[in-house]
């Protein structure tokens, strides 16, 4: 997918672990994110390499800025071949917690950017997908979207966050609706559940001894914790152009976690 163009959703963890990826593939990179000074650190470092990036800030579920952004990557680059939507926030700063205890406000802060924002962002790209020329592979775009292994696979003993995991459940119920509706447009959707990556949402979680060694037994592939670096090598696959018969799946990345008990 030399020159091909990526729009990725987040500017730290699991999103630049797979811009970096990306760019030395030889993709261009268009990095949207609500923090610009990591947006401008991470395209900093991306073209000192000679790798092709530019940014735009923006608040994924606010409609108004997310049109801009893409517009922005569309005026930059001429067109958009892939998606990753990765942005997403943890409530449990906000609310989120058991549903006896979850509050209205963590309810609607993590379904307000885990599944608004989601929207949103496929919304404009895909409408621009649909008026592009399909690409030599005879696509249009992929789209790929970050989903969790607790969307599926629950850890009551240490994750307790109702509305997240109602979140990435509905991701994955999103993304097969989708697949199959574009598929005749040549338009490819894929989600991937990660399990407990050592990212800066999880920070806290992954700072904490008792959940390390639990990580330990329920993520034996890695000895834990998972890198940014090992979903984002399963992030390009489902991007690029070595999944092109591939839509409608969810790649499950999680060190063993759903199979382990």
């Amino acid at each position: 997918m030399r020159d091909s163009v990526l729009i990725i959703t987040a500017s730290t963890g699991i999103g630049a672990a797979t811009a970096r990826l990306a760019a030395r593939q030889g993709a261009k990179l268009f990095v949207i994110s609500r923090t610009e000074a990591n947006c401008v650190e991470l395209t900093d470092e991306l073209t000192e390499t000679g790798e092709t990036c530019a940014f735009a800030v923006a608040d994924v579920a606010e409609e108004t800025q997310v049109n801009a952004a893409v517009a922005e990557c569309v005026k930059t680059y001429g067109r958009i071949d892939a998606l990753y939507n990765v942005a997403g926030i943890s409530g449990s700063k906000f609310g989120d917690g058991p549903i006896h205890t979850c509050t209205p406000q963590g309810w609607d802060a993590v379904m307000g950017v885990n599944l608004r924002g989601m929207y949103l962002v496929s919304r404009a790209v895909i409408n621009q997908m649909l008026t592009q020329t399909p690409q030599s592979n005879g696509l249009r775009g992929s789209v790929l979207n970050m989903a969790s292994v607790l969307g599926q696979s629950p850890y009551p003993e240490h994750f307790t966050t109702h509305a997240y995991a109602a979140s990435k459940a509905a991701i994955l119920g999103l993304t097969k609706s989708m697949a199959g509706y574009y598929a005749p447009h040549h338009i490819r959707i894929n989600a991937i559940a990660p399990g407990l990556t050592a990212t800066p949402m999880a920070g806290r979680a992954t700072q904490d001894a008792t959940l390390n060694a639990a990580m330990q037994r329920k993520q034996p592939l890695r000895g834990g914790v998972l890198e940014p670096g090992d979903v984002a090598e399963a992030s390009w696959f489902l991007l690029s152009n070595a999944s092109r018969a591939i839509t409608g799946d969810t790649l499950i990345v999680d060190g063993g976690w759903s199979v382990t008990g």
